[in-house]
């Protein structure tokens, strides 16, 4: 079953614990296949569960699969067809389908999970294929792996991951570029010069993110080139490394295209540290 409103309450259901001396981690296989608590040296990452941040959209860390960001009016064209998807924010869809369905645990170890699934043939995503995330973590670090396999006939694909952290007393990046955006918030091209915040952003950022809070450092590195940044609520801010831009199959279709059968993958890691280290 796939939530059909991106702001319906999910609770995280069963959670699967991966781990290490330093670094615990929570998985809620059954709540979009998200990571429900990133706990490293006795600090809370994450906005859990609870709280006010109960909507599925606002906990978490979650993937963005087969889309990321809002696709306007969930739609686009492909090989001169309109494709139309089932809306799940207000006129658009939004961050995809990963976030809004539950996952299969494929295995689990102490270290180690990896899940999988199988995307739909109906209103909501008409052509098939396969999403498997892997998670692996060291005495410091979490290493997330995501990846799609298409069907039997070409899709379009942009991964990503979406994270809700506390708020950090230090935001560090350093992007190139930044895109506008339109009455309705969503990016539109070309990419221009980097605005001052607050923001609910894409950038093209190619360097570390760097998070600071409670003497603690979160560094985020990744294969992806777009960033977003959200960092306009008071008690958490969002840093989403994507492989497009929000809307990217209207914005830059040919670029995403995936042929039967083929994979892409993207990764991310979080490498913590102590900033009197």
């Amino acid at each position: 079953m796939i939530l059909a409103d991106a702001m319906a309450p999910w609770a995280p259901g069963p959670l699967q614990s991966i781990g290490s001396t330093n670094l615990r981690v929570a998985i809620a296989a059954d709540a979009g296949g998200r990571l429900a608590s990133v706990n490293w040296r006795g600090r809370e990452w994450l906005q859990g569960h609870g709280a006010g941040h109960k909507a599925m959209i606002a906990w978490g860390c979650f993937p963005m699969v087969p889309w990321a960001g809002r696709l306007r009016d969930g739609r686009f064209n492909l090989d001169g067809r309109q494709i139309q998807l089932a809306r799940n924010s207000g006129h658009h869809a939004i961050h995809g389908l990963g976030f809004a369905t539950d996952w299969d645990t494929l295995s689990r170890n102490g270290r180690t999970a990896t899940l999988e699934l199988q995307l739909p043939c109906d209103q909501h995503w008409p052509f098939g294929g396969v999403a498997t995330q892997r998670f692996d973590i060291d005495d410091d670090g979490l290493q997330f792996t995501l990846s799609v396999t298409a069907g039997a006939s070409p899709m379009p694909c942009v991964l990503g991951w979406h994270p809700w952290f506390r708020k950090p007393q230090r935001l560090q990046f350093h992007p190139e570029l930044q895109y506008p955006r339109d009455a309705d918030g969503i990016a539109t091209r070309p990419p221009g010069a980097v605005r001052t915040g607050p923001w609910d952003d894409c950038f093209i950022q190619r360097e570390p993110v760097v998070l600071e809070a409670d003497g603690q450092r979160l560094q985020i590195t990744s294969s992806c080139d777009h960033w977003v940044i959200y960092d306009q609520p008071a008690s958490t801010t969002c840093v989403e490394p994507q492989s497009g831009p929000p809307d990217a199959f209207n914005l830059e279709p040919a670029k995403h295209l995936l042929r039967p059968g083929e994979t892409r993958s993207e990764w991310m890691r979080w490498q913590f540290s102590m900033l009197n280290d």
